[in-house]
Formats: C-alpha cells, sequence, structure tokens
C-alpha cells in the first residue's frame, strides 16, 4: 500500500516531462494518489493532456490562476467531478522573459507585479478554493521554492525576490491552515533543468557550480523532488508544516568552497 493511498491531489505546474510538477505527479501516482492535472492555457494543454492520460488522471482541465473567474470555474468543475481534494502542489512561477536580462535595480512595475500575481498570489487564490473541498480531512498544500529566495543568485533577479516572499506566504499560511487542520510545505529545490529554466541566463553554469560545491558532489532530478514530495504531502509528516525542505545535494549549507577541494573536484 502506497503512501498517499486513498488521497486526491492536485497538481499544477506540469509543462512537459522535464518539468519538476511532473516528477512530484509520478511520485503520487506511485504511491497510490488519484490526480487531478490543471494546465494554464489551450497551448499547454496539448502537451499536458497526454501526460495526464499516461498518468491515469481522474480529470484535467484548464486553470489560469491569473483570473478569480477563471480559477472559481475550474474549482466547480472539480468539486463537480471529483469532489475532494487531500492535497495541493503549487508548482507555478512566471516573470516576463526581459526581467531575467536587466539587473534588479531596473525590474520594471509590470514585471514585479506579474512575478508576484503568478508565483505567489496563486498559492493563496490555490489555497482558498481548496480548503473547501478538504472539510473534514487532514489536507496538505506544498509549493515549489529555490535558494535564489535566501541569498543573491545572478540574473535570477525579481524571481528571487518573488521566491522569498512564497516562503513567507507558506509561514503565514501554515497560521491559517493549522487552525483547519491542514499543512503547507515548501521543497527549494537545486537547479533542474527546466523550460522555466532556459530563461536564466548562464543557467548551465550554474548547475555545474552547485554540482562541485554541493556536499554530496552532485545535481538533482525531478524524482529527487517528486519523492520528498510525497513525503511532505503524506501522514508520515503530519506534524510538519511552514517548512522550506532543501532537497539540493547540500548545497544550501556551503559557505566558501576550499581550494584544494575545487581543484580535487575538478
Amino acid at each position: 500500500m502506497g503512501l498517499l493511498e486513498g488521497k486526491v491531489a492536485l497538481i499544477t505546474g506540469i509543462a512537459n516531462k522535464n518539468s519538476i510538477a511532473y516528477g512530484i505527479a509520478k511520485a503520487f501516482k506511485r504511491e497510490g494518489a488519484e490526480l487531478v492535472i490543471t494546465y494554464a492555457n489551450e497551448k499547454l494543454g496539448k502537451k499536458v493532456l497526454p501526460i495526464a492520460e499516461e498518468l491515469g488522471a481522474k480529470l484535467a482541465l484548464e486553470m489560469d490562476v491569473s483570473s478569480d473567474e477563471k480559477m472559481d470555474a475550474a474549482f466547480a468543475e472539480i468539486e463537480r467531478k471529483v469532489g475532494v481534494l487531500d492535497a495541493v502542489v503549487h508548482s507555478i512561477a512566471f516573470a516576463p522573459v526581459e526581467e531575467f536580462r536587466r539587473p534588479t535595480l531596473y525590474t520594471s512595475r509590470e514585471g514585479f507585479r506579474i512575478a508576484m500575481d503568478i508565483s505567489v498570489y496563486s498559492l493563496i487564490a490555490l489555497a482558498q478554493r481548496a480548503v473547501k473541498l478538504m472539510e473534514g480531512r487532514e489536507g496538505s498544500f506544498l509549493t515549489l521554492s529555490y535558494y535564489g529566495a535566501e541569498k543573491v543568485v545572478p540574473h535570477y533577479n525579481v524571481m528571487g525576490i518573488a521566491k522569498a516572499a512564497l516562503e513567507s506566504t507558506v509561514r503565514y499560511l501554515a497560521f491559517d491552515l493549522g487552525r483547519m487542520g491542514h499543512r503547507i510545505n515548501a521543497i527549494s529545490a537545486g537547479p533542474v533543468k527546466t523550460l522555466a529554466a532556459r530563461a536564466i541566463s548562464g543557467f548551465h553554469l550554474l548547475m555545474k557550480h552547485t554540482m562541485e560545491v554541493s556536499p554530496l558532489g552532485r545535481g538533482i532530478d525531478i524524482m529527487d523532488v517528486g519523492n520528498a514530495a510525497v513525503f511532505l504531502c503524506s501522514d508520515w509528516a503530519r506534524n510538519i508544516t511552514g517548512e522550506v525542505l532543501h532537497v539540493d545535494a547540500g548545497y544550501h549549507v556551503m559557505g566558501v568552497m576550499d581550494k584544494e577541494e575545487s581543484i580535487e573536484q575538478s
């Protein structure tokens, strides 16, 4: 019997089979969860619907998190066709590509607004609607962050600011949701080659540096994140909430790497 047997999980943010959300969905399916999968628009739906079919999703539907009306319509359909939710995975982040190409100092007002709305407020908007389908259940929410929320990562720019706000949101929601018997946590994942990562200049160098510096001397993949997500959304973690779990081969604990160690690994 899987760790998520009998649970219904809403998975957002799958773009293709390289997505972290796909790794989470695969791990959830392996552990017995029934899946509800959403995608942002019709164009993405052409890629996501075959993945939903492959994973045996109970329901796959469009949900634009920038629109309250479209979110309400999506959740009405989820309630009608599925009825309940036990877990929600928020794997949604976006900022206009030009915001990654110029210094944070020159972030535009509109770019900042979009980044905060799609990457941060969408978690609150999801929680507002999902709790109505979690009555009488111990629900679990999970979102995805990155080390750029804690320290400066060149070229991550406004997204680092958004991720910092996202992690703070997790803590504040932990208080509100906890009063209802629900939990919320975040995974701070190491660099993974996803569609979103392509927007970051020098991403390949960032991955190389992370692998060289991390205590385990290696990178991570989407299933590493998926397995951690299973734990956080399972009953095994029923007293863990408001936490940011790093899945990054230990990179976040490092300060300055010893020069000799660097030579050894090169």
